[in-house]
């Protein structure tokens, strides 16, 4: 982070002279004196300490460090200690929480928290993880070469409970009983082999021979007789073994886990597309001085691999395939496929899905998924009976945009307070909100409401509490609350006005967070969780005093009237009285989705330190939320469907002209720079809105929607073969011919997230048009997010150029 910090802070530095001893060139090569925010807060298990990532005397690289729940001074933890702790914090308690299991460099182990006595589980050179407790915490439960292992806590003893097959022929259950013994298959194919022996083998003609020499010879029959007996009878009298063989074909196998109970076995198998096809980026600059490749990722519209959940039944000794060909509104089409009615086809079929789960309940009586359709329309979380394989629907959300949202992703907040009752999040009301499911009366009841998002969830240890982080003050100011989990009795346990990222205790009695305000970086802090309680802070080196002689602003969050209506929300760097140019930077904050206008220290402060730089110099500086930007709720976040650079660029256009009408702005002076989809956005006001932008600076832009990746874009635009009028008009390259004004771009030539390809597609295309006020930067060493302070500051500098010589009087 310190190298960063250099290379964005660098100009500001070079304009207002913070240190008078301090050269540029200093500054490049020792930014020790910029500040060190604290990272990666883990508690110890007995909630007595906790451990964070810090570098307060800049050194190489980070540290790690330790406090406690009195305040206590951090002081400097050993390494082995702290990947320790790390460790524990992502295990497993048992159900009386006495104990937790977790992983610790590839090994299993056994913690009793009352003694702090430790019992390694695992011992071997192969890696196993996932731990965790079953059959009444008699067990433990883990995975090796993606098979599931159970160790006896009494006895010791260990038993394989899978043994995935690669190969051959995969399973088509659901199959008849199989045999018990050890290496008895599972499914239709291996239940043929065990019967082998009862039939005849082999072709046509051997098979004839076979049945004419049992028909002849009465000594190969009665041989045949008695051994067939034999094995009967031992498989009558054979002790049960839990080893199962599954062939998979040439599929992988994921998330294997077993039921409270031990009964259930669920796995996931995925097959991946055939013919699909990688990109790659390809590296200039390296050690051996030869240009290499690096493998990347694809593009939108790749054919998508099929998923599949199966359940085996240990006591039926049979594999279930989930079925899902007729779950409510599978083949359901979604509404943009009427724009082309051509391509509808009369008999949609079942659309390809994606399973999270299952959860189980702690008894082990009920379990839920969370099924994803691959068109990310939509989600279902229904009731699974895995005794039979049936779904029942407890909730569908169903979205003509995308699914989103907190807590709604495929890192769902999803789990059970009871037995009968579990919770979810959804944006049926347009905002994340919290919700129950009771799976006796199938209620479902809404925990919390309003116009803001829940943005955390944490369930207590005990099952009576949800801790949440809110937006509900503000959009962009956050706090922490304790709300019982039938919606009553909410209370805010934080006071500080800006933002958290908050760590709960293991006891739950204290909070350990990072916790900063617009123009102050992150610091550290621990406070009891509770209302009403004082924060302690554990960490002042989150800005230098060097950093400090400098008056970072606290800029202005208010509200621009869009066209449509709504209301933006912005934030403004303001000259000081008597310095006002007349002229306008509008700054653009990438991912679309993200969050720029609040009042905690920015992502993007190497940005905001710019942008005070630029307002130093007169500029105004405004920076909004956009259409699609997060903490808005369902219908900020999607309204960018289908049409990126329409409604998001409507609202920077409103921008501008409230920087004119209200402000004094010259209409004629107005720029516009931003990384990523900032950049993309950029690139989009100069082609498509000439008359309003004179200037801008595209940073790392994507350039053509149909070479960017399929998770993010298939969500907002579709496919392109399915929806091409949605990717023409969203991509900037079909515009380029609008271009009139000053363009600058930059990209690094190793970006294996918005590749280089992109500006390179893009060059070209303004090279055929013939167009001549653009100029292009490359950074043959930067990735997407930039690393070297001299990137930095070289790219800082040709912005600050291109502003200064073309929107200046």
């Amino acid at each position: 982070m310190r190298k960063l910090l250099a290379g964005g802070l660098l100009l500001c530095c070079w304009q207002h002279g913070l240190a008078q001893n301090l050269t540029v060139e200093k500054i490049m090569r020792d930014p020790k004196w910029i500040g060190s925010s604290p990272s990666n807060i883990v508690w110890s298990y007995n909630s007595k300490n906790f451990y964070f990532d810090w570098n307060p005397q800049a050194q190489t690289s980070d540290s790690s460090y330790r406090s406690s729940i009195s305040g206590s001074a951090p002081e400097k933890a050993g390494y082995r200690q702290a990947q320790l702790a790390v460790a524990i914090s992502r295990g497993s308690y048992n159900h009386a929480r006495t104990h937790i299991v977790y992983t610790l460099a590839g090994d299993i182990y056994l913690l009793e928290i009352k003694t702090g006595n430790t019992t390694r589980v695992t011992h071997t050179e192969e890696v196993e993880a996932n731990p965790s407790f079953f059959k009444a915490d008699a067990y433990i439960s883990y995975v090796r070469n993606q098979n599931l292992f159970a160790w006896n806590i009494k006895t010791g003893s260990t038993e394989q409970l899978t043994n995935f097959i690669k190969g051959g022929e995969a399973i088509a259950p659901p199959a008849p009983a199989a045999g018990r013994g050890r290496g008895g298959d599972r499914g239709a194919a291996a239940n043929a082999g065990n019967n082998a022996a009862a039939k005849t083998t082999g072709n046509r003609q051997e098979q004839w021979l076979q049945q004419d020499e049992l028909r002849l010879m009465d000594i190969v029959r009665e041989r045949k007789e008695k051994k067939e007996a034999r094995e009967a009878f031992l498989q009558t009298v054979k002790e049960t073994d839990t080893l199962v063989n599954i062939n998979i074909g040439d599929k992988t196998v994921a998330n294997v886990q077993v039921s409270p109970d031990g009964r259930f076995i669920s796995y996931r198998l995925f097959q991946a597309a055939s013919g699909t096809k990688n990109t790659i980026v390809p590296n200039y600059v390296t050690e051996s001085s030869f240009t290499t490749d690096i493998p990347a990722r694809t593009k939108v519209g790749v054919a998508q691999g099929k998923y599949e959940l199966f359940v085996l039944d240990t006591q039926k000794d049979s594999v279930i395939a989930i079925k899902t060909d007729s779950i409510p509104g599978i083949t359901d089409l979604p509404d943009y496929t009427k724009d082309y009615p051509n391509a509808i086809s009369k008999t949609p079929a079942a659309r390809p899905v994606f399973i999270n789960g299952p959860w189980w309940n702690e008894q082990g009586t009920a379990a839920i998924v969370d099924i994803r359709s691959q068109d990310n329309k939509d989600r279902w979380i229904m009731l699974l009976d895995a005794a039979s394989g049936t779904l029942t629907l407890a909730d569908r959300q169903r979205d003509e945009a995308w699914i989103g949202g907190p807590g709604i992703g495929y890192n769902a907040n999803i789990d059970w307070i009871n037995s009968n009752t579990f919770y979810f999040q959804s944006e049926a009301t347009g905002y994340a909100h919290l919700y129950t499911y009771n799976i006796t009366t199938h209620q479902k009841k809404a925990l919390t409401q309003g116009n803001y998002e829940i943005q955390e969830v944490a369930l207590n240890t005990a099952k009576t509490h949800f801790y949440l982080l809110t937006n509900e003050v503000h959009p962009g100011k956050q706090h922490w609350y304790r709300i019982k989990t039938d919606g009553s009795d909410k209370q805010q346990i934080t006071s500080m006005e800006g933002g958290y990222e908050i760590e709960l205790s293991p006891d739950e009695k204290y909070i350990a967070y990072r916790y900063s305000y617009i123009n102050k970086p992150w610091e550290l802090y621990v406070q009891e969780n509770a209302p009403g309680k004082k924060p302690v802070q554990i960490t002042n080196k989150a800005a230098s005093d060097s950093f400090k002689t400098y008056p970072w602003r606290e800029t202005k969050i208010f509200t621009i009237p869009a066209r449509d209506g709504k209301n933006i929300y912005a934030r403004i760097y303001e000259p000081a009285t008597g310095r006002k140019n007349g002229s306008a930077v509008i700054f653009v904050h990438g991912a679309g989705y993200l969050q720029n206008v609040h009042y905690w220290w920015s992502s993007y402060f190497r940005e905001y330190m710019f942008n005070n730089l630029l307002a130093d110099k007169g500029y105004t500086v405004l920076d909004i939320d956009y259409r699609a930007s997060s903490g808005y709720g369902r219908d900020w976040r999607t309204g960018i469907y289908r049409h990126m650079g329409g409604k998001d660029l409507d609202d920077e256009v409103d921008a501008a002209n409230y920087l004119v009408k209200e402000l004094g702005i010259n209409p004629s002076k107005i720029g516009m720079y931003g990384g990523s989809y900032g950049g993309f956005m950029t690139l989009m006001a100069l082609f498509t809105q000439p008359d309003v932008f004179k200037a801008g600076a595209a940073l790392r832009p994507v350039t053509d929607w149909a070479h960017y990746n399929h998770g993010y874009t298939s969500n907002i635009l579709n496919e392109p073969f399915t929806d091409s009028l949605a990717y023409y008009r969203s991509s900037p390259i079909n515009f380029a011919a609008g271009l009139k004004n000053n363009l600058l771009i930059c990209h690094g030539m190793v970006d294996v997230n918005v590749h280089f390809q992109d500006a390179v597609r893009l060059n070209q295309r303004l090279i055929e048009l013939g167009k001549d006020n653009w100029q292009m930067a490359v950074y043959p060493m930067e990735d997407h997010g930039f690393v070297e302070p001299g990137s930095w500051t070289d790219e800082y500098k040709r912005i600050l150029k291109l502003f200064d010589t073309t929107l200046l009087p």
